[in-house]
């Protein structure tokens, strides 16, 4: 049963709304229809009782005369209101009427007048309603049945069951109209806290919430707003802390270049295990300082200047000076022309974020196979693919992640921090884009970036 009842908080509103106003509509439409009918039928059968006493009295004072038979009186009666009347005297029968007879008499109503009491009674003849008010005429023996029509009456309460019925129906669709107004303006600041979070989730950390006179609101913006500015405090201190480090460490980390290199020159002069040690120097500190230019390019990524509009470049063109530099000889391009590929992305983060893609490529899977740059409608991609084991499908997403790593092919003593993907994601991510991996064609890994075209 509970899943047939509705689930959202707007949905439940309009709901409530509507089955309200259909219980009361319900009950006063039933309430006012018994009230109506109760007291017409009883303006009627009053109006009926009294013509019939009249028709009653008229027929005994004729019978009363001598020599006057029943035929003949019933005949000279004209009833009221054009009802048709039944006179019983003894065993025969006699009517006003073709179409009445004693068969429309009930016998309860026979065995009341038999015993000297007057009674009505509701029946219907002939397909039409009609009201059966009985007189005993005990002087002379006589039953007087006469027989109001009803028709008139019941066309009156069908109109107004359908007045009553449209009226609730009308009143029921108020109620629901009424409850999408009440829904929206309930729902309404739920959906502005949802939007300002959603905003906010995308990288807007200027969003808030705007100020309201609400006192049932004031305490959710003011803490919506808060933890906003909490937030944005938090993420700007660590990306003061990772850029101060960052600095810091170049002055010391230069030196130390300086001085390995200085040791580099006199490599000959040292032992076989003095120049196995120089060159572990060397890759640690190698891998050191790409470290720290990671960490340098992501704290400006994250920093809110470095979201300026940026000249537009080609895609293409970037890939291509790439694929000469960074790429192996054999690497198969697929570029579109230079015009259509070209996106809103400063160059140097462009040609990075590609060349740390190559470079993925070439530590962890033997080296790209092919880089693809095309024009998808509004969107320019660009694929590299690399011929190595591929990423598992629960790591595709969490290689992008800082200081993340694949599987076992990934991780280990392979150069590198886990930060070359990060900043190709954060690029992406900066520029209204996305990054993501797939399978490749030949098998191995698809890494692929996406930007939106500049427009003309």
């Amino acid at each position: 049963m509970t899943r047939w009842l509705p689930t959202g908080l707007r949905a439940r509103i309009i709901a409530g709304f509507t089955l309200g106003a259909l219980l009361v509509s319900a009950v006063l439409v039933g309430t006012t229809f018994l009230l109506a009918r109760s007291y017409l039928l009883g303006q009627r059968e009053d109006a009926a009782t009294r013509a019939a006493l009249a028709d009653a009295t008229q027929l005994a004072s004729g019978l009363s005369t001598a020599g006057q038979e029943v035929g003949d009186v019933l005949a000279d009666l004209v009833p009221s209101g054009g009802s048709d009347v039944v006179v019983r005297s003894g065993d025969q029968w006699f009517s006003s009427s073709l179409t009445l007879g004693a068969r429309d008499v009930p016998a309860s109503l026979q065995q009341l007048l038999a015993g000297g009491t007057p009674a009505t009674l509701r029946v219907r003849v002939a397909d039409a309603p009609r009201l059966v008010v009985g007189v005993p005429l005990g002087a002379e023996g006589v039953q007087f049945y006469e027989f109001a029509p009803l028709t008139e009456l019941e066309q009156s309460l069908r109109t107004l069951t359908w007045v009553l019925g449209l009226g609730a129906l009308a009143a029921t669709a108020s109620g629901a109209a009424f409850g999408v107004w009440a829904s929206g303006r309930a729902v309404r600041p739920l959906e502005q806290v949802a939007g300002a979070a959603t905003r906010v989730a995308a990288g807007d950390l200027a969003t808030r919430l705007p100020d309201t006179s609400d006192p049932e609101l004031v305490a959710i913006v003011g803490s919506f707003n808060g933890m906003v500015d909490t937030l944005v405090s938090r993420i700007e201190r660590d990306a003061r802390f990772v850029g101060d480090v960052s600095h810091e460490l170049r002055s010391p980390l230069t030196t130390l270049i300086t001085s390995v290199e200085v040791l580099g020159a006199r490599r000959g002069d040292l032992t076989p295990r003095g120049q196995q040690a120089l060159a572990l120097v060397e890759a640690e500190l190698h891998r050191f300082h790409r470290t720290v230019d990671d960490l340098l390019e992501l704290a400006r990524l994250d920093d809110d200047t470095a979201a300026r509009q940026a000249d537009p470049v080609s895609v293409a063109a970037v890939v291509r000076e790439v694929a000469t530099r960074s790429a192996p000889a054999d690497v198969e391009l697929h570029l579109d022309p230079d015009g259509t590929t070209t996106v809103g992305v400063e160059k140097n983060q462009l040609e990075r974020a590609v060349r740390n893609l190559v470079e993925n490529a070439g530590r962890h899977a033997g080296g790209a196979t092919a880089m693809t740059v095309r024009r998808e409608q509004d969107t320019v991609v660009v694929h590299v693919d690399d011929g190595g084991p591929g990423v598992p499908v629960a790591d595709r997403e969490r290689v992008f992640e800082r200081f993340a790593r694949g599987g076992h092919a990934r991780r280990g003593s392979l150069p590198g921090a886990g930060l070359g993907l990060a900043i190709v994601a954060e690029t992406a991510a900066r520029a209204g884009g996305a990054a993501w991996c797939s399978d490749g064609p030949d098998g191995g890994a698809r890494f692929s970036l996406a930007f939106p075209a500049a427009r003309p």
